[in-house]
């Protein structure tokens, strides 16, 4: 079992409730918490809402349904509470966040460039946070055995790590499951590794 811990909790519960907003306004909350690509000429088209700073960070709090948001606060619990009685709960929110707003500049980035030809959509979830937080988990437990979901065999947290980051960077460059923010997800994995090195170096 692995016990819950205060950052992760409190995480949990802020999800929980901006997911059950969403039920009943998701149409304001997604105009104006989503992250919105950089594209004027877009938005002066009526394709885009506008960008604003927060998002980097709001975006994390909304999710596309409950498959979405349920996978991400399973891995948050599962690989977060580890993580957070590591590191403590301040230093774990500090790369938590590190992770969600490098996921963000990275996806605001690709997201912008593609709405210069015209396709400005939102980006929403957890997921750049979640693959930080992945990361981390597999630096610091590198041999931990983990059962995949599909299809169900035992791999270490290290190799796992790698597969999955692999993974999102095939999907990403060939376009592979549309509407999927991958480059957000191998974003916060970057910025999460930067910060671990920052650090470890630090002292």
């Amino acid at each position: 079992m692995n016990p819950m811990t205060p950052v992760v909790k409190a995480l949990l519960i802020a999800n929980g409730l901006v997911f059950l907003l969403e039920l009943t306004s998701a149409e304001p909350l997604i105009a104006q918490f989503a992250l919105w690509p950089i594209a004027p000429q877009a938005q002066a088209l009526g394709l885009a809402l506008p960008f604003h700073p927060w998002q980097l960070v709001t975006y994390s709090f909304l999710h596309g349904g409950l498959m979405h948001i349920g996978f991400n606060m399973y891995a948050l619990w599962l690989f977060g509470a580890p993580m957070e009685r590591v590191w403590g709960s301040r230093r774990f929110l500090t790369y938590y966040f590190v992770c969600v707003i490098g996921a963000g500049l990275v996806q605001l980035t690709i997201a912008s460039i593609g709405a210069r030809t015209g396709m400005a959509y939102p980006t929403i979830g957890a997921s750049g946070g979640i693959f930080g937080v992945l990361l981390a988990f597999g630096l610091t437990f590198p041999n931990q055995m983990l059962v995949l979901l599909i299809p169900p065999i035992p791999i270490r947290a290290k190799y796992f790590v790698l597969l999955y980051g692999a993974i999102e960077l095939w999907a990403g460059v060939t376009g592979t499951e549309a509407g999927v923010a991958h480059f957000a997800h191998l974003g916060g994995m970057l910025f999460g590794y930067l910060l671990i090195r920052y650090w470890r170096e630090a002292g």
